[in-house]
This record gives C-alpha cells, sequence and structure tokens, in this order.
C-alpha cells in the first residue's frame, strides 16, 4: 500500500473483522443490499462513465458500477487486503475486464487528478482520519462537474427495529468493535453538509431511504449471523458460554417477528447523499 492516513482502520480490516467480511461476503451484501436500487440511481452511471468505487470490500457494489459502465473503468480501493483478494476472484468469476482493484488508504492514495466522472461509496466514506481532506483529495480526483453518491448510516435509537430485536445484548455492546471505529461520525446531515462544502462540493442532497435489511433465511439463520459479526464478538469476548447461549436464543426468540416466508427482513434506513465537485 501507500501512504495510510488511519492505520488503526487499516489495521482493524486486514485482522479478523475483514477476514470475516471476505468469507462470508453473500451475509452482508444480503444486509445491505435493499440500498443498492437507490444508491445506483443517485449515482447516475453512464456507459463510459469512469468510476472510484471508495471502501469497496468484497466488491459487490464494484461489479454494479461495471455492469453499467459497460464502456467506461471502474476502480474499486480498500484497505483490506483479504476482501480485496475476494473481490479480485468473485470478478474474475463474473468475466468482468473493466475492472480493477487497488488496496489503499483512499484519504491520501494517488488517484489521477481529474480521472474519475462518478465517485461512489456504499457505507465506505465513514471511517477517514479527517473526513474534508479525504473528500477535498477525493474531489481532485473527479472530473469538473463529476458526481459524487455514497450511503450512510441513520440514527437508529433504542425504539428502532434492529434495538428491538437485539434487546438482549444491548447491555454488553458497551463499545465499537476495532473496524467500526468511525462508523457514527456522519450521522449528522448538518455535519454531512458541512464537510463536504468544506471540501469543495456543491448541489449537497442528503436524503433518508428506509427498506429492509436481510439477516438470514430464519430467526436461527439471523442470529448466527448477528452474533458472528465484528461488534458482537467483540462485546462478548469474554462472556462466559453459558451466557452467550442464553442471549443468543433471548436473540433469536425476538427475531421470529421479522421472519418471513423469504427471510428475515428487519427494517432499516440510511442516508443517501448527492454532491457535485466542480473545478475552478
Amino acid at each position: 500500500m501507500h501512504t495510510i492516513a488511519n492505520r488503526q482502520q487499516a489495521e482493524a480490516w486486514n485482522d479478523w473483522e475483514g477476514i470475516h467480511w471476505a468469507e462470508h461476503p453473500e451475509l452482508y451484501n444480503a444486509m445491505m443490499g435493499a440500498f443498492n436500487t437507490p444508491l445506483f440511481a443517485a449515482a447516475d452511471i453512464a456507459a463510459q462513465d469512469q468510476v472510484l468505487d471508495v471502501g469497496c470490500g468484497t466488491g459487490q457494489t464494484t461489479r454494479l458500477a461495471a455492469q453499467r459502465a459497460y464502456d467506461g473503468n471502474v476502480v474499486g480501493i480498500d484497505l483490506s487486503a483479504p476482501m480485496l483478494e475476494r473481490a479480485r476472484r468473485d470478478t474474475a468469476a463474473e468475466g468482468l475486464d473493466n475492472v480493477t482493484f487497488e488496496q489503499g488508504d483512499a484519504q491520501v492514495h494517488p488517484f489521477p487528478d481529474r480521472g474519475f466522472d462518478v465517485l461512489l461509496s456504499r457505507g465506505g466514506v465513514m471511517f477517514f482520519a479527517d473526513h474534508i481532506a479525504a473528500f477535498t483529495h477525493l474531489g481532485n480526483a473527479l472530473v469538473s462537474g463529476g458526481r459524487l453518491a455514497f450511503l450512510g448510516p441513520r440514527p437508529g435509537g433504542p425504539d428502532s427495529a434492529y434495538a428491538r430485536a437485539t434487546t438482549a445484548l444491548a447491555p454488553f455492546l458497551r463499545e465499537a468493535s476495532p473496524a467500526a471505529r468511525g462508523m457514527g461520525s456522519l450521522l449528522d446531515p448538518a455535519r454531512i453538509r458541512h464537510v463536504l462544502a468544506a471540501a469543495g462540493f456543491t448541489d449537497i442532497d442528503v436524503a433518508p431511504f428506509q427498506a429492509p435489511m436481510t439477516f438470514g433465511a430464519n430467526a436461527g439463520d439471523a442470529a448466527d449471523f448477528i452474533f458472528s459479526m465484528g461488534p458482537t464478538r467483540y462485546n462478548l469476548r469474554d462472556v462466559d458460554p453459558a451466557t452467550i447461549t442464553r442471549l443468543r436464543a433471548e436473540v433469536q426468540d425476538a427475531l421470529t417477528e421479522f421472519e418471513t416466508a423469504d427471510g428475515v427482513h428487519i427494517p432499516g434506513s440510511v442516508w443517501i447523499v448527492t454532491a457535485t465537485r466542480e473545478h475552478l
């Protein structure tokens, strides 16, 4: 990798959390998949566009972008070597030849000046060490009039559907896991607008979007997924097995509220953010 501005995140995403994402992309893609349609509608990718996917992870959004920019090219960048290895393997299996993956910190990575028409991210821009510096740097990689489209989480609150489903875990979830640190950095629309404006973006829009997030085929499957996630594993690392077994049973029982014939769907909500970068 080139220079790293956020070493803590680089270490985290190349450790056990990044490995779990790399080994189970189908779980995380199912969880986030309902947000792909509004994200790509916001990105408005054209056939000949040059696209940069920031925090591309295992590459699902990169591949979806490549299918739209079929006469262009797409670059996916991420800190995580395990996730990029999986992204390259899955992309090769799909036979896409207009995709490149690079390992690096997007805040400081040497992108070509004004080399991209669209900057895309499905939740990968919350973790920067310095958001204004990062978006300024990324803006310099966009052509004049280039489009930014990303999604980030909205505040859930104690009465959210996910909070209800995981009430039993609440007393134990005391701190963010290493890879989740920074996830709440762009929850406030006012802060999002401030950061992007300070970075030179205009026409900034922050819109809420709600959709069902799929956690598994049934309540037991969903409980397995939730208990395998980084934040849960990290906070339960010193808890005795009997207590974990009890907590899992309670969460599984609560998840039955969200069971349907085609899986466990918990309502989720994100911000869809768009902006334009003009160069003087």
